[in-house]
């Protein structure tokens, strides 16, 4: 539900290209609901003036993307095998 919950997404019933949408707008929402929360000044005091904080947001980028090809492999590999079935899009 986004916003003023007047309805509620049914993803068991999107095409993929709705799935996307939908996705890119839970994103958005989320994104602009966590820029609008806390106090930048004292975010910024809280971080310093350092590089640690960017150092630690490469690091988890890197591992989580490195996370997400290992699943996409097992995914990849899970199809071919049998164990899951899948459809192209």
């Amino acid at each position: 539900q986004l916003r003023d919950w007047k309805g509620i997404a049914q993803p068991e019933a999107m095409v993929p290209t709705g799935m996307r949408a939908f996705g890119e707008l839970c994103g958005a929402t989320l994104a602009r609901a966590h820029a609008r929360s806390g106090d930048r000044i004292a975010i910024a005091s809280y971080l310093g003036g350092g590089d640690v904080f960017d150092r630690a947001l490469v690091t988890f980028a890197e591992r989580y993307a490195d996370q997400n090809e290992r699943d996409y492999r097992a995914l990849v590999d899970a199809v071919r095998s049998g164990r899951v079935t899948a459809a192209a899009a």
